[in-house]
């Protein structure tokens, strides 16, 4: 896993999207590799949507 910051050290909505991105990102990968294919779909649409947030004007 990527460092990345402390929760309590974020500030803002795009940081905070980035950080909820790489955690589900994470967790997606997890979850697939133990056979809990639905919650990895579902960490991957949290990562997508986070990813979206993150960027400049919430767009892709």
């Amino acid at each position: 896993m990527a460092e990345r910051s402390k929760p309590e050290d974020l500030e803002g909505r795009s940081a905070v999207a980035s950080y909820v991105a790489s955690l589900s990102a994470d967790l997606a990968s997890l979850a697939r590799r133990n056979g809990l294919d639905t919650v990895g779909y579902l960490l991957e649409m949290v990562r997508l949507e986070a990813e979206s947030v993150s960027r400049p004007n919430g767009r892709p």
